[in-house]
């Protein structure tokens, strides 16, 4: 059988504007592969279509804009313009048109309206896919997953994806707020009283990851990512490089506004008690509090636990005594008696020191002492009685961080890609790729073109319902 498909154009009133034949296939049926379109045949169609498609609203826009303060402005030329879309490039002619004369002008004195309809030659959605995508899987993937399953096999490649994802995560960071370190910054505690009642307790976790320097391939650099957890409202995920950005708190409280947390608002940061995420926790909202996280406590007392096991096997009394001080450790840390575990810490370590014994790991035994205990001695504040918050349903672990940076960081960054990464390019791409998870990055493209929230079938839906 034969096939014409005809795309027919009418106007705002009515009136047909044009009509053109988009493609004539022949289709010969003997087995399940003939049937319907082909990929070829499909992206071929979708090429056609979006050419005319784009030349006619084109045309007609330029129609519409070709004056200047009620006068029509006289043509000068043509210059050509590639506007790529998800279908396909569409080649353009570009109108030049000339500015009417006025004195003291030394600006130019000619005009190409085409460049306020697509200043960057690129169509939204196209570049909203190709962001999505290089956030997910490396950037030639993504090139490849465009030109297999899109007609835009041409002008397609890694760079030009990469370029395209940086760009638009250089505008995210362009729309960070003003630089603020605190909702208590510039405000007074008495308009707090004002505020409505918060929704609810808000929980964000905060962790590290490493992945390879490029200047530096002998070296690693930290990512900082985490996720914050609200009682009512959707998860959101947040990542940077340290030391590149110079006010991280900044970019933690506009993600918080975001998310439409308040000054008088229950925050709690959960972390592993390293230095820089527990800096970062530090005032940003009067109602916040840091907090140790409990497995990475549980985690360092495991390990002192495993040599004192190894020092029973050669002296069964000292072993077992410094194990029921770690079991008394555990327990005080457990109930929030900050104070009685500090004491007990100090004890074991004397104890172990005095141990005489020719146990081989006595020395990583007592290295590994003396480091809990300053772990505990620079958190001392953010121990809590993780007992009673447990019973009450409330998080003590940042587990739920582990997955966020092996989600965020290791799956895109460190391991199937053995990459290495610029600071620059590392930081931008965590701006996408966090978006990407959190599903936040659609409504981002739809605030900067709003027209991309259009929906055809739901605005014909809804006319047919009025």
């Amino acid at each position: 059988m034969k096939v014409r498909i005809i795309m027919e154009i009418t106007g705002d009133d009515g009136e047909e504007i044009g009509r053109e034949i988009i493609a004539d296939l022949t289709k010969i049926t003997t087995g399940a592969e003939d049937l319907g379109l082909s990929l070829a045949e499909g992206k071929a169609l979708l090429a056609g279509l979006q050419q005319k498609m784009v030349e006619t609203q084109v045309d007609l826009w330029l129609t519409e804009n070709r004056e200047t303060n009620g006068r029509r402005l006289r043509h000068k030329g043509y210059y050509p313009v590639t506007f790529h879309t998800l279908f396909g490039d569409v080649r353009l002619r570009s109108p030049r048109y000339a500015l009417p004369e006025s004195e003291g002008r030394n600006g130019p004195g000619t005009v190409s309206p085409l460049r306020r309809l697509i200043p960057d030659h690129i169509a939204p959605e196209r570049l909203y896919l190709e962001t999505r995508w290089a956030s997910l899987v490396p950037y030639a993937a993504a090139a490849e997953l465009l030109a297999d399953v899109l007609p835009i096999a041409c002008g397609i490649n890694a760079t030009t994806v990469r370029q395209h994802a940086l760009k638009t995560a250089a505008r995210i960071e362009q729309e960070l707020t003003e630089e603020r370190v605190s909702f208590m910054q510039d405000s007074c505690p008495r308009d707090w009283m004002n505020l409505p009642i918060p929704d609810g307790r808000i929980v964000i976790g905060l962790d590290g990851g490493y992945i390879r320097d490029r200047d530096d391939r002998k070296k690693n650099f930290e990512l900082i990512v985490g996720r914050s957890l609200p009682e009512d409202g959707e998860p959101r995920y947040i990542g940077f490089v340290h030391g590149y950005d110079r006010k991280p708190q900044r970019r933690i409280l506009d993600h918080l506004k975001k998310q439409g947390v308040q000054a008088n608002q229950d925050i709690t940061f959960i972390t592993d008690g390293g230095e820089e995420v527990r800096s970062l926790a530090e005032m940003i909202a009067p109602a916040s509090e840091h907090v140790l996280d409990w497995f990475h406590i549980t985690m360092r007392i495991t390990v002192i636990r495993q040599f004192a096991q190894g020092l029973r096997h050669h002296d069964k009394e000292a072993g077992n005594g410094l194990l029921d001080m770690l079991s008394r450790i555990k327990w005080y840390l457990w109930h929030g008696n900050t104070y009685r575990a500090r004491e007990e810490i100090d004890w074991l370590l004397d104890d172990a020191e005095a141990t005489e014994t020719d146990y081989p790991n006595m020395k990583k035994f007592l290295t590994a002492i003396g480091e809990f205990r300053f772990y505990i001695g620079s958190n001392h504040a953010s121990l809590i009685n993780y007992g009673e918050r447990y019973r009450s349903g409330e998080r003590i672990s940042s587990a739920f961080v582990e997955a966020t940076v092996n989600a965020v960081v290791s799956k895109r960054f460190a391991k199937k890609q053995q990459m290495q990464w610029s600071r620059t390019g590392a930081h931008l791409l965590l701006q996408t790729r966090t978006q990407t998870l959190d599903g936040s990055l659609r409504s981002t493209f739809e605030t900067w073109y709003p027209g991309m929230a259009n929906d055809n079938h739901r605005n014909t839906g809804n006319q047919a319902a009025a």
